[in-house]
């Protein structure tokens, strides 16, 4: 049986107890059956104070329980979380060098092609020199023909003297 009930039991041969007239509402109880209820608590109590010392103690062993595996999930959640802000920074790292060197292409782009233009006008020009150094050297050759040409025209065809 269970204290719970034990005490009830009590309760009830207590109730049932006849008073004793004349006393005040004493009551006359059967005293062997009294010891006999206080001795099966007493035999009760400790199994079930054993029973709820074992339920306290599983509770701290459970509570003990869920405080480590809460520490474990906030040290696991904070190492995801380190993770994942070392990955974000990498990430930004990485989008920053990609930047930099979008930028450093196009500057040297830029160099290049101004580079390759400075020479091709550099080039064009010395052409342009030479081809006008040539086109002159030609219109004075044509000059020259021309000039040649002109006195044999002029020119009359002269007799030789004779002495006669």
């Amino acid at each position: 049986m269970k204290v719970e009930d034990l005490l009830l039991e009590l309760r009830e041969t207590v109730e049932d107890a006849k008073v004793v007239p004349l006393t005040g509402g004493k009551c006359l109880v059967d005293v062997d059956s009294l010891k006999e209820l206080l001795d099966d608590i007493e035999d009760t109590l400790p199994q079930e104070v054993r029973q709820a010392k074992a339920i306290v103690a599983d509770r701290q062993k459970i509570i003990s329980d869920a405080k480590v595996e809460a520490e474990s999930i906030i040290r696991t959640a904070e190492d995801k979380k380190k993770s994942l802000v070392t990955q974000n920074e990498i990430v930004r790292q990485a989008q920053a060098e990609a930047n930099e060197i979008i930028t450093d292409a196009k500057l040297k782009s830029r160099d290049m092609r101004k580079a390759v233009n400075d020479y091709v006008d550099e080039m064009l020009r010395q052409a342009d020199e030479m081809l006008t150094s040539q086109v002159n050297e030609i219109k004075k050759t044509r000059q020259n023909i021309k000039a040649s040409q002109r006195p044999a025209a002029q020119v009359k065809v002269q007799k030789p003297e004779t002495n006669e």
